[in-house]
């Protein structure tokens, strides 16, 4: 039953909509992921290395209240960023990619490429809304995310409460079991520990983080974000090096066979699935998330900051997370395997696949790096993950407290509540079989797109460009309450 209904949700319908949606943004903002680049490129990345934005980088970028005290859920721009990258960087960089190449062949990148160029426009244009329709509660905290633009620009109560709910259900399945499991499978082929001990070494950190709030785990996906995926990025250049006479035979590959059929659906089947594993293709996909909405919730509350802005950077972070990483990923199995006939002949697939590459180009060294990276993705897809959860949990209890006024005290006991549940789906996830928890989450995931996407199309006419404003536009929105 459940089978049946991933295989529903996660069928042509949505992939029809995800592709259209990024289409119709495209065609709206005059294709500005292409003639735009170097104006959000300049706005994003290319800011960190031109110094502009070393005052975000350096300093915790919080917002000081009246008395000169650091408000706790302040993130500036390059936290904001980088736990966005924390929860888009996983496990699927790894796994889907080896996925699809085994399922479609090598054309299965090209139609990656194709749809995660498409995704930048709907991941722009969600990113836009959360930062457009967020207000402050009375504590001064961002009340942000998908929940808010289905409320109070598609006035949608109940679309609103459903995404919300689904969220957070992801938050507790994908966000949290699907990863500590993937994570403890690693370090147990690794080190030899006993499940149980490789779910305490997860858990605890994941735990300490998390307890730590807003300002720990965007501090700690700030540092750890741009090492590991460096780190990984080097030792990918590593083994191209080594194999640069097989890059070239590569790159002809991916574009000769991108006309097949079954490279088509094996690409643009695993796009915008959000750090899941898509069981029809080895439960494994990539994780850009453009389309899901979860890249709202994640900029929702960066200070001093546009719509616009944040929309270059959920822009950049598909762009880096697809173009770069993820193909780096299918370039050194290419180079390594020989290209399709050697994909054929393989006998692994997902994470051992890569780890197999690795291995074979750079030694036992090679095959460290790649289970590293897992966990260290992994890691730092849960503590984002729950920094969406706990954004999502806030909207929740805002409405809930307009609807029956609450205490404050009852909203922050459900804050810890729900941080102890996280904690247990970490630990559960570490010593337990998830093939249901699985497809489960990814239904979840799936379901969030809907809601999404119906407030994007119907919302469109908010969404303004930076080069392409309409007259009376207002850049930046309101501090302190939403648009009506």
């Amino acid at each position: 039953m459940i089978h049946w209904i991933h295989s529903l949700v996660w069928g042509p319908a949505l992939l029809g909509l995800l592709l259209f949606a990024g289409l119709f943004f495209t065609f709206r903002s005059r294709a500005f992921q292409f003639r735009g680049i170097g104006l959000w490129w300049k706005s994003t990345a290319g800011s960190l290395f031109s110094g502009t934005n070393d005052r975000d980088r350096k300093e915790t970028g919080a917002v000081t209240d009246s008395r000169g005290s650091i408000k706790e859920n302040s993130v500036n721009k390059f936290q904001s960023a980088c736990t966005a990258l924390a929860a888009t960087i996983g496990t699927g960089n790894i796994v889907g990619v080896a996925s699809a190449l085994t399922a479609g062949g090598p054309g299965a990148i090209f139609w990656m490429w194709v749809s995660a160029a498409l995704g930048m426009m709907t991941a722009y244009g969600e990113t836009s809304l959360g930062i457009l329709y967020r207000y402050r509660d009375p504590s001064g905290r961002w009340i942000c995310g998908p929940m808010v633009y289905l409320e109070r620009g598609l006035k949608s109560p109940a679309l609103s409460l459903a995404y919300g709910t689904l969220c957070l259900l992801a938050s507790l399945g994908m966000g949290s079991m699907v990863q500590s499991n993937s994570a403890a499978q690693t370090i147990h082929y690794l080190t030899g520990l006993p499940p149980v001990l490789c779910a305490a070494v997860i858990t605890g950190p994941v735990v300490f983080v998390a307890w730590g709030g807003t300002r720990r785990v965007t501090g700690v996906a700030q540092s750890l974000v741009p090492l590991s995926a460096g780190i990984y990025l080097l030792f990918s250049v590593a083994v191209l090096v080594k194999c640069r006479s097989e890059v070239p035979a590569a790159f002809r590959e991916i574009f000769q066979c991108a006309l097949l059929p079954q490279s088509a659906l094996g690409g643009i089947g695993g796009y915008g699935i959000s750090r899941s594993f898509r069981y029809g293709i080895a439960r494994g996909v990539f994780s850009n998330e453009a389309g899901l909405g979860s890249l709202a919730g994640l900029h929702g509350a960066t200070e001093d900051t546009t719509p616009e802005e944040q929309g270059m950077w959920a822009m950049f972070e598909v762009f880096l997370d697809t173009m770069v990483i993820c193909t780096m990923t299918a370039l050194v199995i290419l180079c390594v395997t020989g290209g399709s006939r050697g994909l054929a002949e393989s006998p692994y697939d997902g994470a051992v696949l890569t780890a197999w590459c690795f291995e074979a180009a750079l030694g036992e060294a090679g095959q460290y790096l790649v289970s590293v990276s897992m966990v260290v993705f992994a890691f730092a897809t849960m503590i984002a993950w729950y920094y969406l959860g706990k954004q999502t949990l806030g909207c929740l209890l805002e409405w809930i407290k307009r609807k029956t006024g609450i205490s404050g005290k009852a909203c922050a006991r459900a804050e810890d509540i729900y941080l102890i549940l996280f904690g247990y789906a970490v630990f559960l996830g570490c010593v337990s079989s998830l093939r249901a928890v699985w497809e489960l989450s990814d239904i979840w995931n799936g379901l969030m797109a809907f809601p999404n996407i119906l407030a994007l199309l119907i919302l469109y006419r908010r969404i303004s460009y930076p080069d392409r404003k309409r007259p009376g536009h207002q850049a930046c929105p309101l501090r302190g309450r939403s648009p009506r």
